[in-house]
């Protein structure tokens, strides 16, 4: 072949390869699954009793927090390797009213929300955060896990956290009781947090259910007694009655990020309970479009020396056929 076809034939490749229509676009969101299951967290039913905290160290295995050489199940004040579920505090002033914005007080609880488009799913290079298909459950898996701790970025609500007091640590979070070994979920169960819950302030069930029921308490009227149900929302514990509060017209997790599987409904704005501020739109589902992007230009010199390389090989046989050189 000579020199400059060879050079026209790589510029002509190049060229073409390189003008290829490349375009970002965003796939739509995951939308939930259809036998998602979660859980709906009630702040106004909250007292603060951290039963949950107390309950799911005791299934999880795990120790009670050290404070002054003291050891307590409820002490944690965040999520941790060491606690998977939290219980925190709002106030406002001195905080003399429960669930008022202005000189009160609302408690939020603070675990895994089970993202419908999770980013830590999204980003882990070795699956070992998996995502449900059938339950919309989010788990992760210290056996494949390389430690690399993306997930910690990629969440908005701070929940997974590294064991960095270990020499060999993992990723821990809440699974909502369905990791291995534990499978209450599968098993028929509820999560051992609403199980213990005395207010039904953690209210375990489908996400479809749980959201039809957060939409009706928005609609109740303030003031009137309302049976709050309790445990599992298939199968309810004796109701819990209680005036409803002024609730905020806010159902978190119907459609932040795309939604998550455990919602929360409040009298005080999510903001002031340290809630992030989150389009409808999935990190996820725009990060992974701009993903595909970048690795579809960096197959284009591929693409380039493959023209070139078929270019050069045709050429050849040409000279084979007419009696060249070979």
């Amino acid at each position: 072949m000579k020199r400059r076809e060879f050079l026209k034939a790589a510029i002509g490749g190049s060229a073409a390869a390189l003008c290829a229509p490349v375009t970002a676009e965003a796939r739509p969101n995951l939308e939930p699954a259809e036998e998602a299951v979660g859980m709906l967290f009630d702040s106004t039913l909250c007292i603060g009793c951290k039963a949950c905290v107390a309950k799911c160290k005791e299934v999880n295995s795990m120790p009670p927090v050290r404070v002054k050489g003291k050891e307590q199940w409820d002490w944690a004040r965040d999520l941790s390797g060491d606690t998977l579920n939290v219980i925190k505090v709002y106030k406002d002033g001195k905080g003399e009213m429960k669930d008022r914005e202005t000189n009160g007080f609302a408690f939020e609880k603070r675990s895994c929300m089970h993202c419908v488009d999770p980013g830590c799913v999204s980003v882990c290079p070795n699956t070992a955060m998996r995502h449900d298909k059938r339950t919309g459950i989010i788990t992760h898996h210290p056996e494949v896990c390389i430690g690399c701790r993306n997930c910690m970025v990629a969440c908005p609500y701070n929940v997974p956290q590294f064991e960095f007091n270990k020499v060999f640590g993992e990723i821990r979070k809440c699974q909502m009781c369905n990791q291995a070994g534990l499978e209450r979920i599968d098993k028929g169960q509820m999560t051992a947090c609403a199980e213990v819950c005395p207010t039904g302030a953690t209210l375990f069930g489908s996400r479809k259910a749980l959201l039809a029921e957060a939409k009706r308490r928005m609609g109740l009227m303030e003031g009137e007694i309302y049976e709050y149900p309790r445990g599992d929302l298939a199968n309810p514990s004796s109701p819990h009655e209680k005036k409803v509060p002024d609730y905020e017209q806010h159902i978190w997790g119907e459609k932040e990020a795309g939604g998550t599987n455990v919602m929360h409904i409040a009298a005080v704005p999510f903001d002031k309970l340290g809630m992030p501020e989150l389009d409808e739109r999935s990190a996820a589902s725009i990060a992974e479009g701009v993903q595909e992007t970048l690795y579809s230009y960096l197959a284009l010199p591929a693409i380039a020396l493959a023209g070139l390389v078929y270019v050069v090989r045709r050429n050849s046989v040409e000279d084979d056929d007419e009696g060249g050189p070979s």
